[in-house]
């Protein structure tokens, strides 16, 4: 008998290399719809509520604004390319993986531990989530999803929920796919939530992350290709004030 968790939560297996998953999309149209985040609903069940307030007391201000930008485009790419995936209970799911992705780069976490970022990320998200009672189906989810939002490859398969993460954190950090999302949603989003030098900002703690720990697992990514994609962001240049 098949596990009814595996659709609801979105553990669906998806090929890791992004132009294979690409070409999977669902999209009859090359042009992407232009939403708002006005048309795009956030969850709200009391366990989100619970997950959102924490992140705001977590996270900067820049960090949190990252987050919801990545869940905003996270939206637009699932209803542009991957509409068959959206369900109320995928998108809670999304949403405080959104919330939590980056939750080991705070100041505190990133001294806390020898682990790197995303791992250690992955800990905390989990305990905090079986805390709020949250099915331990999704947290498990929500935490393979924070732990692998940085595993880029070209080999084997991740979640729907991992896949979405990557393009949308791609997306908001190097300008990666721009196809994907339509320039008037971006416009609104950065309206809703600056940037607030983003750019430069998380290259900054892409570089403090790889001083502390050598064997990061960020290093993967390139010590300096990563860092220097994430600065020279073009497609996010204009908004990056």
């Amino acid at each position: 008998m098949s596990n009814p968790s595996i659709e609801k939560y979105g553990w669906t297996a998806v090929p890791r290399k992004v132009s294979t998953l690409l070409s999977q999309s669902e999209s009859s149209s090359n042009q992407p719809k232009s939403l708002s985040t006005s048309t795009i609903p956030l969850p709200d069940s009391p366990l989100v509520k619970a997950v959102q307030e924490y992140a705001k007391a977590e996270l900067p201000t820049e960090t949190y604004n990252h987050s919801m930008r990545v869940f905003y485009y996270g939206e637009a790419i699932l209803t542009h390319a991957f509409p068959s995936w959206s369900s109320p209970s995928f998108n809670e799911t999304y949403f405080m993986t959104c919330l939590l992705h980056d939750i080991g780069t705070t100041d505190k976490n990133i001294h806390a531990t020898l682990m790197s970022f995303e791992f250690y990320g992955g800990l905390i998200v989990l305990d905090l989530l079986k805390k709020l009672d949250a099915p331990v189906p999704q947290a498990e989810n929500v935490a393979e999803a924070v732990i692998r939002h940085q595993d880029l490859g070209e080999t084997g398969t991740l979640t729907r929920i991992g896949a979405l993460i990557q393009l949308a954190t791609i997306f908001d950090n190097m300008g990666g796919n721009p196809q994907l999302v339509d320039k008037s949603t971006i416009e609104d989003v950065v309206k809703t939530y600056p940037r607030m030098k983003w750019s430069s900002c998380f290259a900054a703690t892409i570089r403090r992350e790889n001083g502390l720990k050598p064997w990061a697992h960020t290093t993967h990514l390139g010590e300096r290709d990563f860092p220097e994609g994430v600065e020279n962001n073009k497609l996010m240049a204009p908004y990056d004030g």
